[in-house]
């Protein structure tokens, strides 16, 4: 058997209308969703699907490099595959590793787990992601509809000013009750310029939070301030979690292991693929930390992600982030169609749970007919307009470009 092809569809998802959602430093509109699908195909016709990291640099990647490296050879070897190059074409060439393993798994049929040294669960718990630059109560109605389709944790990126984002929490608290778990995404308190949230805003905060009963507190500091994170952690009620924007596998590794962190968090697309387990899972057990997946995309990189994560027990990595889009009018941030279209069949989702099948390889079909129906929109998905100093940031991606606090948006 031999790689014949390798693949990169760009896609995008337009909302309706531009989406305009004001916050303490500004607007954010979001105008559409990027995509990524890498496909690898074998000589005997069978073929392997992966997510990627939606960006035209990762096609180039994929076209110039990876594609060029991969044609010709057996995948059954894959495991001594190594493309070394920029970040950009690491990330492109994790993905097609994805690919091939979906690919082995229906040759061989077995589910990808049993390729990258086997499950020890079928399931792992999801937390619904969503709630955005709205007023309190909009958040407060967003939660409960979540909790009305059976989740047991919600995510809310809150960023009205700190008195704001305080009544926030404790709408959507008096909303699910105490039992229901809350995760504050707070990287909107370092992007706003002049009216970034100071440090000790901040602990004032993750006291007030503590009191509320939320699960961890993401990201309320620029990520690189890795000193900031541990004094942080020792005056914090609540847990700390940071790691999306590592620039690296070594970065997780050593927030994981120098205290910087409670939760440390990466993107399968952006942070290894599927080598975050021994690379990054081990070391977060080792210190005694936890894992939770950032998964922002469609539900091909939910399903990936969950096949590495319940390779690792509960208690490394018990959580998995499922984004909560506003699709056939559920409760959800806003409508994204194509990442509920990306597969032929729903993911298998009961009461806040996601269930692995054992079918081969990945365990579920791409609908291929989405490279045609949503078509690539070249610019960016979303802008950033800060108030002080005035500003537009334009995003593309799903990790991108650095904001006037040194960061990136997201």
């Amino acid at each position: 058997m031999r790689i014949t092809k390798v693949d990169a569809f760009l896609l995008s998802s337009p909302l309706p209308e531009p989406m305009r959602m004001t916050y303490h430093g500004g607007e954010r509109t979001v105008m559409k969703r990027d995509a990524l699908l890498v496909r690898v195909t074998a000589d005997n016709g069978l073929c392997g699907w992966a997510p990627g990291v939606a960006d035209e640099a990762t096609v180039r990647a994929v076209t110039d490099w990876v594609s060029p490296y991969l044609v010709g050879r057996d995948p059954q070897q894959w495991s001594g595959f190594s493309l070394n190059g920029t970040r950009v074409i690491a990330n492109a060439y994790r993905a097609a590793e994805i690919a091939i393993l979906d690919l082995l798994g229906r040759y061989e049929g077995c589910p990808l787990t049993d390729l990258i040294g086997g499950r020890v669960r079928d399931t792992i718990a999801l937390y619904a992601s969503g709630g955005m630059y709205q007023p309190p109560q909009g958040y407060a109605t967003e939660a409960a509809g979540a909790q009305a389709m059976g989740f047991t944790a919600y995510k809310m990126r809150p960023g009205g000013d700190p008195d704001q984002d305080v009544t926030t929490v404790e709408a959507v608290r008096q909303a699910t009750g105490q039992d229901f778990e809350l995760m504050i995404d707070a990287h909107t308190w370092w992007r706003m310029g002049d009216f970034d949230y100071d440090y000790d805003t901040v602990v004032g905060l993750a006291t007030a939070f503590g009191r509320l009963g939320v699960t961890w507190l993401e990201e309320p500091l620029p990520p690189a301030d890795h000193d900031a994170y541990r004094r942080l952690r020792a005056e914090s009620p609540v847990a700390i979690a940071t790691g999306e924007h590592e620039p690296d596998e070594a970065g997780l590794v050593t927030i994981a292991t120098s205290g910087v962190t409670d939760y440390v968090q990466a993107d399968l697309c952006s942070h290894g693929g599927l080598s975050l387990g021994p690379q990054v899972f081990g070391a977060v057990r080792d210190a005694g930390r936890k894992f939770a997946f950032h998964s922002w995309g469609t539900l091909l990189e939910v399903i990936t992600a969950a096949q590495l994560g319940v390779c690792w027990s509960s208690d490394v990595v018990p959580w998995l982030e499922y984004p909560l889009h506003a699709n056939a009018g559920r409760a959800g941030i806003y409508p994204f169609p194509l990442a509920d279209d990306v597969l032929t069949e729903p993911l298998d989702v009961r009461d806040g749970v996601l269930h692995l099948s054992r079918a081969p390889g990945l365990g579920v079909t791409v609908d291929e007919s989405v490279i045609e129906r949503y078509p690539y929109l070249p610019g960016p998905w979303s802008t950033f307009q800060l108030r002080s100093p005035a500003h537009v940031l334009a995003v593309v991606g799903d990790h991108s470009i650095p904001s006037v606090s040194g960061g990136s948006l997201a």
